[in-house]
């Protein structure tokens, strides 16, 4: 097999190629001095060096060992080698990776039952390219900053498939939030939510990572937005970004201020809390009203994952209101995916959307860095602390020693 990387040393770019059959050039054309085999990955590694701090032999990740909802049972730090993009691949340092309510359904085997352990952790991750194959350097260079949303962001560096990636204007968290949360968002309300001008949209949890972009964009199509949340901060948050009733549910009874102040229900709810929430936006829905589950965290943790949910009159009040319940899961809506990124990141350098990110840097144990920090930002997002999308620093900014 041969391999071939093409990646920045210093001020040129080097072509390092590997020999196929005995006599042969891998590629025609290449010069015999050009010609080694890439053996040796601690060889290899020195020319995916980036801005002259060299790849170390090994990086730390999180591995889901046990299928367990329970993060901290399910998942532990190793200590693995580097691994070597293939020849349509990218080797990405990661800085920043984002941390999702589904990571402990991934744990629990909720999402491939044939997928068994130990398999890598982590949904999306933002860094710089440090190497890549033959193929991926006709798109990206190292040094390039991108974004990715697959599996083994939880890592300190990871292997992603070139066209799998979005190249990004800068390693900023802000761009990590539309992956998955602002992609949820935009193609379910899109797709599923079928929004008019001057209809009322219900968003549950909406100064959670996904919410706030609900909340956004359903203004932007000119709903009238009302936003559930638990603290006046966040209720203060949500006006800031344009949502017109924000309810503090701690403070106020959800239901009885929906009946008394939308008594026609609501046309659309964006719901992601499951159980008695779910059950109350089941009754608050107008006629004709559309309700996008695109989540139900209330029952994540428990061993079923599923929350208790009293449905059996449900078919009564959906025939009643001519109204509809329908479901939202990203990997299912792919094909919109490259469309809604695209139009979020314009939207980003226009100024029209805010992209809240959560550090924990108010948490009582300070901002999320290192890799070990995610144990510590997951039970930070489910016990309901975070403001916007909870994200972990990976590693903060590699210090260099070139002078160029």
């Amino acid at each position: 097999m041969s391999t071939l990387l093409l990646v920045r040393n210093g001020r040129r770019a080097v072509s390092l190629t590997g020999v196929g059959r005995r006599g042969t050039d891998a590629l025609s054309g290449v010069h015999p001095v050009a010609r080694r085999s890439i053996i040796d990955l601690s060889y290899s590694a020195h020319f995916m060096d980036f801005q002259g701090s060299s790849i170390p032999s090994s990086m730390k990740k999180l591995v889901v060992n046990k299928l367990s909802p329970n993060f901290r049972e399910a998942v532990s730090t190793q200590t693995v080698a580097i691994p070597t993009p293939g020849d349509a691949e990218l080797l990405v340092r990661n800085r920043f990776a984002g941390v999702n309510a589904s990571d402990i359904n991934y744990t629990a085997g909720r999402y491939d039952p044939s997928v068994k352990p130990p398999f890598d952790a982590g949904f999306e991750g933002i860094g710089e390219v440090v190497g890549l194959g033959l193929s991926a350097s006709s798109s990206y260079t190292v040094g390039d900053t991108v974004a990715y949303f697959g599996s083994g962001a939880f890592a300190e560096y990871t292997v992603v498939p070139a066209k799998e990636s979005v190249p990004v204007p800068a390693v900023k968290p802000e761009f990590l939030t539309l992956l998955v949360s602002g992609a949820t968002a935009y193609i379910a309300l899109k797709r599923l939510g079928d929004l008019t001008k001057g209809e009322t949209v219900l968003v549950t949890a909406a100064a959670g990572g996904t919410g706030q972009f609900a909340v956004q964009f359903a203004k932007q199509a000119g709903c009238h937005v009302i936003g559930t949340c638990s603290t006046n901060e966040k209720a203060g948050f949500l006006k800031s970004i344009g949502c017109d009733r924000p309810i503090n549910y701690t403070q106020e009874d959800l239901a009885k201020t929906l009946r008394k102040e939308y008594p026609q229900g609501v046309d659309v709810v964006y719901e992601s809390v499951g159980g008695s929430v779910l059950e109350l936006a089941v009754n608050s829905l107008a006629t004709k009203g559309r309700l996008i589950v695109i989540g139900f965290i209330s029952g994540y943790q428990t061993a079923s994952g599923i929350p208790h949910f009293k449905g059996g009159t449900l078919p009564v009040k959906l025939l009643q209101k001519s109204a509809s319940i329908r479901g939202f899961f990203l990997p299912h809506f792919l094909s919109d995916y490259k469309e809604a990124l695209g139009s979020m990141m314009k939207m980003i350098a226009k100024g029209k959307l805010v992209c809240e990110v959560d550090c924990g840097d108010m948490s009582e144990e300070g901002r999320f860095v290192g890799l070990e920090s995610v144990f510590r930002a997951v039970d930070y997002m489910y016990a309901g602390k975070n403001l916007g999308k909870v994200v972990v620093e990976v590693a903060p900014p590699p210090v260099s020693n070139s002078k160029l």
